[in-house]
């Protein structure tokens, strides 16, 4: 086992919705830790710099200068960027972090965020193992399997100790507006602060969906820095899927505000195209140790309390 003190983590992204859980998953553990991103992280020692633009050999001194033992790459692009900025963020910066690895004077364990939406897309009521065929549909699953098979083929070479995280989608405490959920309450708050009902536009909410929240899937990051696993690929979900109206109007629910729920066909999805999606995480149960703690009651009401102590915050 190894000691908590000892592991000196550097998180890419740190300062981004999934970096600052992971940060303080780190943290919490006792772990060193350090952000790498474009701005600083709260409440974490943090170095801002451009990855893809900076030289390896700087990036490598500044792994080295931390005593780096492990790399969590936690950033990227999501759903509507285009294809130039997909390449840059989940191609391009996962190599330029393998070459600044391998600078360092010694082996650096790398836990790489990938996506479910590598794999190609599972038959309805059919849960996705690892063993699942990787033929994303999607320029952004394509992207993403290009940076995880980055990792796992340094990983081959000698140059790291990698493996891939692929999660599902992601929900919980301070998930932007960009995300349907995240779009949800922050309309929710906004109306409760006008006093008003809510009038909500989403697309579709027909598709049913497996929804890990983002402290769980921080902790499956934390287990398989340290887990006695190598060159794996390990799925990170709920294990369930579950309706996406189900979760907006939960949310509804936890807000207590009036709202009405428009389903526009002229919305744009995220993910469009998947009707139903769920992981098998009984591997991840048993090489990292971890299942997934909490529920969709928990998660939901984690969303909202944050956005309420953000309401909070700026009226003061």
């Amino acid at each position: 086992m190894v000691r908590p003190d000892a592991v000196h983590v550097v998180v890419v992204g740190g300062s981004g919705f999934l970096g600052r859980h992971i940060c303080a998953a780190f943290q919490a553990r006792g772990a060193r830790v350090l952000s790498l991103a474009r701005r600083p992280a709260p409440g974490v020692p943090s170095a801002r710099i451009d990855v893809i633009d900076a030289e390896p050999a700087t990036v490598g001194d500044l792994f080295a200068e931390h005593g780096t033992t492990v790399l969590v790459n936690a950033a990227g692009a999501v759903w509507g960027y285009d294809g130039q900025a997909l390449e840059e963020a989940n191609v391009r910066l996962v190599e330029r972090l393998r070459d600044a690895v391998a600078k360092v004077p010694h082996r650096v364990r790398m836990v790489q965020l990938g996506s479910v939406f590598e794999y190609a897309m599972p038959t309805p009521g059919r849960q996705l193992t690892e063993d699942a065929p990787s033929n994303p549909s999607t320029a952004y699953g394509r992207s993403k399997l290009r940076g995880s098979e980055i990792v796992l083929d340094a990983t081959r070479a000698g140059l790291l100790d990698g493996v891939v995280l692929r999660a599902t989608s992601c929900a919980g405490p301070g998930l932007p507006s960009s995300s349907l959920l995240g779009r949800t309450v922050a309309e929710l708050r906004d109306a409760a602060v006008r006093g008003e009902p809510a009038v909500i536009r989403l697309a579709p909410l027909t598709a049913e969906r497996d929804f890990v929240d983002c402290r769980d899937l921080a902790a499956a990051v934390t287990a398989a820095a340290t887990a006695p696993v190598v060159g794996r690929t390990v799925n990170i979900g709920s294990g369930t899927a579950v309706s996406v109206r189900r979760l907006v109007d939960l949310l509804v629910s936890a807000s207590g505000v009036p709202a009405t729920i428009v389903e526009d066909d002229t919305s744009t999805g995220r993910s469009a195209g998947v009707g139903w999606l769920a992981v098998d995480t009984g591997l991840a149960e048993r090489l990292l140790g971890w299942r997934p703690r909490h529920g969709l009651a928990s998660t939901v009401r984690a969303m909202w309390s944050e956005a309420t102590i953000n309401v909070e915050e700026g009226s003061d």
